[in-house]
This record gives structure tokens, C-alpha cells and sequence, in this order.
């Protein structure tokens, strides 16, 4: 799979922390680790899986938090991540307006929040709206991957739910 439009999306800065919650490592968690170590960053992995398992040694530098039950939220301390990213989980999990509010509180000002699902499982206006209800600005459906969809959107600081 071409990543090169994707990893376009983001603009890592020296000490950014990136956040993957997913349930499959594949090559989009490889190239956002790739992303990171050139800015001597950190990606923070939040892996739904059943049992936990070790990361593959290419993403040893991640930090990697194994989450077993979809009805679970992920843990994050507030404000302590410039993106989450929400990678084919919106449909597994019990509650993901949960998940989206807790992005809100550990994302930094004027931070970014991902959504990404396969095309087609994804209603993408609900999910605009969503994130636009749990304050996030200027949702935009985006065409980066052709098997996603990928709708991303902003915490803008001094608006919304004020953390």
C-alpha cells in the first residue's frame, strides 16, 4: 500500500507523541513509528487485541498499551498527544463517542483526531457530526488511501469544552 499521500496528513515536530488506537499492526503503525523517530518523537500504540502480544521488533521504540475488551476506553493523559488516530475501530467498539471525548482531553490545543475505517464501513457525515458535537472543527472527509475511509478533523484551543 502507497502511504506516501497519508503520511502527507501530519507534520511530526521534534518531541511529538502520536497516538494509534487500532486492532491490527500493519504498515500504516510502521510508517507513523517511521514519522516519529525522525523527529526523535513517540508513538503510543493502543492495541485492541485478545491476548496480548509483543509489537513486532520494528516498532520496539513504540509504547504499546493491549486493551482486551471493546467496551473498554484506552488510557491517555490529558493533553499529552499532538494526534490521535482511530484506526478500524469505530465499528468494533461498544462505545466510541466514549473514545472520541477522551482524544478531546489528551489531545494539545490545536491538535489533530483521525478517524479511518475500510471503505464503506464508515458513514462519514455521522462521523463529521460526531466529531463536530464532541467539539472537534472542520471535519473533513479526505482521499489519501484508496481502501479508507479517512475523516480528520481539529481541537481548536479557547473553543468547546475549554481542557
Amino acid at each position: 500500500m502507497d502511504l506516501k499521500q497519508f503520511c502527507e496528513l501530519f507534520n511530526p515536530l521534534p518531541g511529538n507523541h502520536y497516538l494509534l488506537v487500532t486492532d491490527t499492526i500493519d504498515d500504516i503503525a510502521l510508517r507513523l513509528q517511521e514519522l516519529m523517530e525522525a523527529v526523535d518523537g513517540e508513538l503510543r500504540i493502543a492495541l485492541y487485541e485478545e491476548k496480548p502480544s509483543a509489537l513486532p521488533p520494528s516498532l520496539n521504540a513504540a509504547k504499546l498499551q493491549s486493551i482486551q475488551n471493546y467496551a473498554q476506553p484506552f488510557r491517555a493523559l490529558p493533553r499529552d498527544n499532538d494526534i490521535v488516530i482511530f484506526k478500524d475501530i469505530q465499528n468494533l467498539h461498544k462505545n466510541f463517542e466514549q473514545l472520541v471525548k477522551i482524544a478531546y482531553t489528551t489531545l494539545a490545543n490545536t491538535a489533530d483526531i483521525v478517524v479511518m475505517q475500510k471503505k464503506g464501513l464508515m458513514d462519514v457525515a455521522a462521523t463529521k457530526e460526531l466529531l463536530e458535537r464532541r467539539e472537534f472543527r472542520a471535519p473533513n472527509a479526505i482521499e489519501v488511501l484508496p481502501d479508507y475511509d479517512l475523516v480528520m478533523a481539529k481541537k481548536m484551543h479557547m473553543w468547546g469544552a475549554g481542557l
